[in-house]
């Protein structure tokens, strides 16, 4: 999907969400950057804007905050070194999630839990383990193959949100998805 066509979603829709995770792996700083002025040249706040992997790019841009992976800096080290930015850690199972909460995130994004289109042939981790997670006292976010049909099983496993790509930007009336989504949210904890 082209920048321009996301910008333009993304304006549409950023009313119905909290947050707007950029995650293009094979972009530069200066191109993240870019992205962060786009979106908010749309009206996009910078405080629902969440940077992949780099916190450099998070802090220059003013972004909210940080998605940390497997690989990128440890959470301790991101936490003590940039205590303004919030920072996720992407987990995907008990111990992963214990070992970020000892580290200092914010939160955790859990997943997949559901059949994925981004993870074919991948098994889903489910809703048992999200269950456990949910004790951790750390604010769990859900993603994996999340509809707007299984969103309240998901919020009673125990997620505090959910994460969602292809529902929403591969949807044929995106702005149609996110009201759809945010519906099941707002009757999903009930």
């Amino acid at each position: 999907m082209a920048i321009e066509q996301l910008g333009e979603i993304v304006k549409d829709i950023h009313p119905y969400i909290t947050a707007i995770h950029i995650r293009e792996k094979q972009k530069t700083a200066r191109e993240l950057i870019q992205i962060v002025e786009l979106l908010t040249k749309n009206n996009i706040p910078l405080s629902k804007i969440m940077i992949n992997d780099r916190a450099d790019v998070a802090l220059v841009s003013g972004a909210r905050g940080v998605q940390l992976a497997f690989h990128s800096l440890d959470t301790a080290s991101v936490k003590e070194n940039f205590p303004q930015l919030r920072i996720g850690s992407s987990i995907h199972s008990y111990p992963e999630g214990l070992n970020a909460k000892e580290k200092g995130a914010d939160y955790v994004l859990y997943g997949h839990v559901f059949h994925s289109q981004s993870k074919p042939g991948k098994i889903p981790k489910g809703l048992e383990e999200l269950k456990k997670l949910s004790k951790l006292d750390i604010d769990v976010i859900a993603i994996g193959g999340i509809t707007p049909d299984n969103t309240e099983q998901v919020l009673q496993g125990g997620a505090k949100g959910i994460a969602v790509m292809s529902g929403v930007l591969e949807a044929r009336d995106p702005l149609l998805a996110v009201k759809a989504y945010s519906k099941a949210l707002n009757n999903g904890g009930v």
